[in-house]
């Protein structure tokens, strides 16, 4: 799955970021191959991930925002063998490790703020070893360019992308993928 993950990002990096259920067929219709659903609920998600997964498109459930499920390895279980995700979003450590342990695809969403959150990001992801990063802002050259050379996962960049050189820019600096939920981008 992993290698699937690789080829589609590849193929388009541009991601479609979903944050509300009522855009998620614009995200269905168009050239992404790739969704992170940022919403949903412990109702809809199952019928969501089907919906996304009927298309052919990847989808990754951002775990932190979903409503619902508690936040511990029994709802990431039941995620896994009730609603089969390709992968999860977290920015949490422990669901992170649970859902590897489970065998989806992980993405650990990061907030580089300082000098200091790029040391943390970089040792983090050593220890955690997903499958991908996600920085935010998206806007950050200069420090997609320094932890892509520093990381052997792909780096993906998401968070006020609203401009098709934010993504030119980013893909030019070492990113591997740009999540937008600007569906004018997809």
């Amino acid at each position: 799955m992993k290698e699937t993950f690789t080829k589609k990002l590849k193929f388009n990096p541009v991601i479609a970021a979903v944050k509300d259920v009522e855009k998620l067929d614009g995200a269905l219709e168009s050239d992404c191959e790739i969704i992170f659903l940022l919403c949903g609920n412990i109702f809809n998600l199952k019928a969501i991930v089907e919906k996304a997964k009927k298309m052919g498109k990847m989808i990754f459930i951002h775990i932190d925002l979903i409503d619902g499920f508690s936040r511990d390895a029994t709802a990431l279980s039941y995620i896994y063998e009730e609603i089969r995700p390709d992968g999860i979003i977290s920015t949490k450590n422990s669901q992170l490790k649970t859902a590897k342990q489970l065998g989806l695809l992980t993405v650990q969403r990061l907030f580089i703020i300082d000098s200091l959150s790029i040391e943390t990001t970089v040792k983090a992801s050593v220890s955690i070893n997903p499958d991908a990063i996600e920085i935010m802002p998206g806007i950050m050259p200069r420090i997609t360019k320094k932890l892509s050379s520093q990381l052997d996962i792909p780096v993906i960049v998401g968070g006020l992308i609203s401009e098709k050189d934010d993504i030119k820019n980013a893909l030019e600096s070492g990113a591997k993928g740009v999540s937008t939920s600007d569906a004018d981008l997809w």
